[in-house]
């Protein structure tokens, strides 16, 4: 079986046990192979959890999940050094935090003050971690799934600009369609009964190799001139909106970072070799601009106040930017 067809797997294997939710395990999988970290928004109740869990089971790797609340400490989540006594003799050595696992499930991450958010930079940037001036490396396959209610919500807070940046993808959960939630209250009724999860067979699960060698094919995809420059345009667009339209121009206070540029041209490798190609078109780019921006932008007054969002500022980008032939 080959390694596409191995990642396939993995997502239908996924989808049996998060029914409703394919648009959100796509985006999953391809920040996994664009060795990103996601940003999963919703309401409570939306499987946001049990998504980063099936993603877990079935890459048998070892997930840390971090209740985030007002009163969790930087050491909580990083790890800290310990006196241990050995042989008679005291030892300081260093304890590691949950963060030292591979899937690193962060859950409402915008209830926690802002010390312990920004205790997860250097992780999720560096991929190290550096407490007493020793320097401690991640796993390889490290990587942040975070999850947030909509800042709307009492007792919530908005994560800083810079945290957000981190991200590669911020992904925004809806309701199910009523025939996939009916499929869920039996899905859940049959996990009582047989506790069928619970059973899985390490054998089933994907060896993380797997991810390693996509990784790895993923730098073989090819990028033409044309859509470097359409990519680039896009990110521009954001910059200097006054350039493409004038509502633009209104609703777009600053744009997008290098590293928006960046995250949208590996998830457009991803998106383009899982559809079984070996180059990007825009259709690649255009798929995936959505999760990689709408959280790299930052809007005006004037959006508020016409009720517009991101992603309706980037759907006019899209209108407004030329693809190119």
């Amino acid at each position: 079986m080959s390694v596409r067809h191995n990642i396939i797997a993995l997502q239908a294997n996924i989808a049996e046990a998060v029914l409703g939710q394919e648009q959100v395990i796509r985006h999953v999988l391809l920040a996994l192979l664009a060795n990103g970290h996601l940003l999963l928004e919703g309401l409570p109740g939306l499987a946001k959890t049990r998504t980063v869990k099936a993603l877990a089971r079935q890459l048998d790797a070892k997930m840390s999940r971090i209740q985030f609340t007002p009163d969790l400490l930087p050491s909580d989540i990083t790890g800290a050094e310990v006196l241990h006594q050995l042989d008679g003799q005291n030892q300081i050595r260093f304890q590691p935090g949950p963060l030292f696992g591979s899937i690193i499930l962060a859950d409402e991450i915008n209830r926690a003050p802002a010390k312990v958010q920004a205790a997860l930079l250097e992780a999720m940037e560096e991929r190290q971690i550096t407490v007493a001036g020793q320097s401690h490396p991640m796993s390889e396959l490290f990587m942040v799934l975070a999850t947030q209610n909509p800042i709307e919500q009492e007792g919530t807070y908005p994560l800083p600009e810079a945290q957000m940046d981190r991200f590669l993808m911020k992904v925004q959960l809806d309701y199910p369609a009523p025939a996939d939630e009916s499929q869920v209250l039996r899905l859940l009724r049959e996990e009582e009964q047989q506790a069928r999860l619970d059973m899985t067979s390490a054998s089933a699960c994907l060896d993380p190799a797997a991810i390693f060698a996509a990784r790895r094919e993923l730098s073989g995809v090819h990028v033409a001139e044309s859509i470097d420059r359409y990519l680039i345009d896009l990110v521009n667009a954001t910059r200097h909106p006054i350039d493409y339209d004038a509502d633009l121009a209104r609703w777009i206070a600053i744009g997008t970072s290098p590293r928006g540029g960046i995250g949208l041209d590996r998830t457009a490798r991803a998106h383009a070799w899982l559809e079984g190609q070996d180059f990007v078109t825009p259709d690649d780019v255009r798929a995936v601009l959505h999760p990689v921006l709408r959280h790299r932008l930052r809007l005006s007054y004037d959006a508020v106040a016409d009720g517009v969002n991101a992603d309706q500022v980037l759907d006019r980008l899209l209108d407004k930017v030329a693809i190119p032939a």
